[in-house]
């Protein structure tokens, strides 16, 4: 039953998030899971079925990826054509004009999306074979722009606006996690990692005993992120990460 787990806890974090406010320089906020959940349900009924090995942890949408898509990382060409995934996205309604939402007809191609799915590509074969040791989340729905268009990451926002999100979110990656009951929890970058960390080794209300010794036990690692911000990631990315999960045994 994670799949079904899965979408409610998606559909929970979606009405929470969907009711914040945020604060200059944050002038647009989208959050896919109203205007692509058809994609997103897709996604996580076709592949979010049964415990996993691993799950890897990402920050937030990328505007070319899961903005687009509703899938995490979600780079329109694997999303479409390696995991066969494809549904309607319609429109939040207040758009910036420079990240404007054309679902899978768009023809920018999200570089960190890319990565990670030539990865899984390379290392697995196909999406069923990926599928069926791993599972992708973000830990942030929303995407955050700036009145230029520039992309505003979770981790900038005050502390006053962002605890209220932490709440839902953290709630929201400790319900998926004991849905998926991986072996191993991955964090792509630091931000995310640190929000394992938290979910994972912090006493949290409103869980049973027997759910925090599960989460207590997932062991976490983290990886480089595939951003082309990271000078790192820009070179040999796929080597680096394929020697660091073989490493720690991630897939054995």
């Amino acid at each position: 039953m994670s799949a079904a787990a899965l979408i409610a806890a998606a559909r929970q974090l979606c009405d929470e998030v969907s009711q914040l406010r945020f604060s200059a320089p944050v002038t647009h906020v989208y959050n896919p899971l109203e205007y692509a959940w058809a994609p997103h349900e897709a996604y996580v009924r076709r592949y979010g079925e049964g415990s996993r090995r691993a799950v890897l942890l990402g920050m937030n949408p990328g505007p070319f990826g899961m903005m687009q898509t509703g899938v995490p990382f979600g780079e329109v060409a694997a999303v479409r054509d390696w995991m066969g995934l494809s549904a309607p996205v319609s429109a939040p309604a207040h758009q910036h004009p420079k990240r404007l939402i054309e679902g899978f007809a768009c023809t920018r191609s999200e570089v960190s999306g890319r990565r990670l799915w030539a990865w899984a590509q390379a290392r697995f074969g196909s999406a069923p074979a990926f599928f069926s040791h791993s599972f992708v989340l973000n830990y942030c729905p929303l995407v955050f722009l700036e009145a230029s268009g520039r992309n505003f990451t979770p981790d900038r926002l005050p502390a006053s606006e962002a605890a209220a999100l932490q709440e839902a979110c953290d709630a929201h990656l400790a319900r998926a996690l004991l849905a998926l009951s991986p072996v191993w929890a991955i964090g792509i970058g630091g931000f995310a990692m640190k929000r394992l960390q938290a979910v994972t080794r912090q006493r949290r209300g409103g869980l049973s005993d027997d759910e925090r010794a599960r989460l207590s036990a997932i062991h976490l690692t983290q990886i480089l992120h595939p951003s082309p911000a990271s000078p790192a990631a820009n070179r040999g990315w796929q080597a680096a990460i394929d020697s660091s999960l073989s490493e720690l045994g991630v897939y054995e």
